[in-house]
């Protein structure tokens, strides 16, 4: 019997888009319907839900602060504001949130840090318990200094890896109940640009995309120390391609079989074949995302169906994903949404 899931968008709002948006899909057929404003807000460029489905955090501006708010996800669907905790300047680009759900972490592209909430019972942002600032440079134009662009913890949750495109490194923080502290740093080829990173669900293995590079790192993973080396380097886009593009997002299928990655240029996903035993990627395939500028995708939670957000073409495409070979093919399913930019499942 098919259900009902829930997917939020963020959005930027410099065009027509009110703020985060909500769809919903029918996990059996994909049929996607009532695309509507959840709640209005300038910016909510990336988003998470909690595990239990009750509250959704936004990166967000307010007037001339920036900082994250939070959200009750109403039956309905819709969401009702609990609170913001912002300062003056630049809002962050990415969030995420343990698995307790209990503390809300943040990286700050335009003033490279990383900062550590703590949140109530009632899924309010509470007080800031720890901010950590990146220091450095790069070769690239756009590596002018730090660019903290994600902020998460590892699987075992002992350590918060803070991924800097500024400065070519992820930098890894002990994190004990809300106090960081700074543990060691993982190099990248100067001129990388790392944006994200995805674990595997074996939680030996991690792969962080190069946005400057347009490639894919995978890393090993060592829980007992906390330390990563490198394995490899692959490129996400086609050999011979010489046009301008960026890398976007990055994720895994929940069997860890495949790995996915969004390029902005050449307006495809990725696929590659994961070896379990070694953690290396071999490319299998590219598929356009119909639209431009993919910055963000997801997987629904069947595991059945990914949905590419293309930004500049407002629309978000629907495909099947197959269990075997890994490979994209779209459904003729496409919901126009302003400039999405995010988009995460709540189920």
């Amino acid at each position: 019997m098919s259900k009902k899931l829930t997917a939020y968008i963020g959005t930027y709002t410099k065009g027509d888009s009110k703020g985060i948006y909500r769809l919903s899909m029918d996990d059996s057929s994909g049929t996607i319907d009532d695309v509507q404003v959840a709640a209005e807000l300038e910016n909510p460029t990336f988003l998470a839900v909690t595990s239990d489905q009750k509250y959704l955090y936004s990166v967000t501006k307010v007037e001339n602060q920036g900082g994250v708010g939070a959200y009750s996800i109403e039956p309905d669907g819709q969401l009702s504001l609990l609170n913001y905790n912002v300062a003056d300047g630049s809002p962050p680009c990415h969030v995420s949130l343990n698995d307790s759900n209990n503390f809300l972490f943040s990286a700050n592209y335009h003033q490279g840090t990383g900062i550590a909430y703590k949140l109530t019972d009632n899924g309010e942002i509470a007080a800031v318990t720890s901010t950590v600032t990146h220091a450095g440079s790069g070769p690239h134009e756009r590596q002018e200094k730090p660019h903290a662009h994600y902020s998460g913890l590892t699987p075992d949750e002992h350590y918060l890896c803070v991924v800097d495109l500024g400065t070519d490194e992820m930098v890894v923080y002990s994190f004990d109940n809300g106090t960081l502290t700074k543990h060691s740093e993982q190099a990248f080829k100067p001129g990388t640009g790392p944006r994200h990173i995805q674990f595997h669900p074996n939680g030996k293995f991690a792969y962080v995309n190069g946005e400057l590079s347009s490639e894919v790192i995978a890393l090993s993973y060592d829980s007992e120390t906390g330390s990563f080396n490198e394995l490899q380097y692959i490129s996400s886009l086609p050999a011979g391609f010489g046009e301008e593009s960026i890398g976007g997002a990055i994720k895994l299928s929940a069997d860890g079989k495949f790995l996915y990655a969004s390029n902005r240029g050449h307006d495809s996903i990725a696929v590659f074949q994961i070896d379990a035993d070694t953690g290396h990627l071999t490319l299998v395939d590219h598929t356009s995302t119909e639209g431009s500028f993919p910055r963000d995708f997801t997987i629904d939670p069947t595991g059945k169906f990914l949905l590419a957000a293309n930004q500049d073409t407002s629309n978000i495409v629907q495909y099947t994903i197959d269990y075997s070979t890994g490979k994209l093919t779209p459904t003729g399913v496409t919901v126009s949404v302003p400039n999405p930019v995010c988009v995460v499942f709540t189920n």
